[in-house]
């Protein structure tokens, strides 16, 4: 891991992020926002799930937030790595990222499989005959993206802890 980052913090294109003032908090802001569309679509998802909303079915509940989940993956994407290639030291040997990374690689599976079982089974989970099984499934997702959320601000959470 030490000689990726080595490697990486070499990179032109990393001294140039950090050569550029706004680049850094521009991407930041765009993570952050990312963050919040895949929270809030999976967040609605669920509700729907739970028989919170009713306004619309499931499928066309995650017809409607779907693709926001993965758009929204696409700029946590490239965003994090902008921010990992401005400080790869910072980013690659703290535990916390390493964490999320994991987080995310588990939530991003368990939201794949969640979408394909709600395709091949709309109209059963629709009128309720799995509802056990998928609301345990969208409280799942749900602390899973909350986990990666908070997992991404391990280094500043760690100042709250009792010493």
């Amino acid at each position: 891991m030490q000689d990726l980052v080595q490697w990486l913090q070499s990179l032109p294109l990393g001294l140039t992020i950090r050569k550029i003032s706004w680049v850094i908090p521009l991407m930041q802001t765009i993570h952050i926002l990312a963050i919040g569309m895949v929270l809030s679509s999976v967040i609605m998802i669920d509700l729907r799930i739970w028989g919170v909303s009713r306004s619309h079915t499931l499928v066309q509940s995650a017809h409607r937030f779907v693709p926001w989940i993965w758009i929204a993956m696409v700029l946590l994407t490239a965003t994090g790595a902008v921010l990992v290639l401005a400080a790869p030291r910072r980013m690659l040997l703290d535990p916390s990222f390493q964490v999320k990374m994991v987080l995310m690689a588990v939530a991003m599976a368990v939201t794949l499989a969640f979408q394909i079982a709600l395709y091949r089974n709309q109209v059963r989970w629709d009128n309720g005959g799995a509802r056990w099984l998928a609301g345990f499934t969208a409280a799942a997702t749900l602390a899973l993206w909350v986990a990666v959320t908070f997992a991404g601000r391990g280094r500043w959470m760690v100042n709250f802890l009792p010493r």
